[in-house]
């Protein structure tokens, strides 16, 4: 099924962002509003402590869970915002590109965060994500 997501791009903005710059869903699009995917194992520990690339696999991995869950997949996402708990930019840009290269062409608009803590203990990363899918 072609997914409901159309990104847009904004060839008048800078080509540095490697995001599509916005994104739209037909009206008749159900929209899936996702909980932060957090990088935590099935027995509720905290994955790849220490390790921001570990952790955002692991939070795409819990992010794409729920998205099946839902009856999506990650090409129906919409946008997403990447929360990384760490004040310097080589640990965001080290999230982001796990996250970049687990979506692939179909790069949503996206917002990177660095804040000073996360929920779970030793927690450096976490995934907030919408998605539209056609019923």
């Amino acid at each position: 099924m072609p997914s409901a997501v159309q990104l847009i791009r904004a060839s008048s903005l800078s080509s540095a962002a490697e995001y599509a710059y916005a994104a739209t869903a037909p009206s008749n699009a159900r929209l899936i509003f996702l909980a932060g995917s957090c990088p935590l194992n099935s027995d509720g520990s905290t994955a790849a402590i220490g390790d921001y690339a570990g952790q955002a696999a692991a939070c795409i991995e819990t992010m794409t869970g729920a998205l099946a869950a839902a009856g999506a997949s990650i090409e129906d996402v919409i946008s997403t915002r990447v929360l990384v708990a760490s004040s310097k930019q080589a640990d965001l840009v080290t999230a982001w590109e796990v996250v970049r290269d687990a979506f692939g062409d179909h790069d949503v608009p996206s917002t990177l965060l660095g804040v000073t803590v996360l929920g779970y203990d030793d927690q450096l990363v976490e995934i907030e994500a919408v998605a539209a899918v056609l019923d």
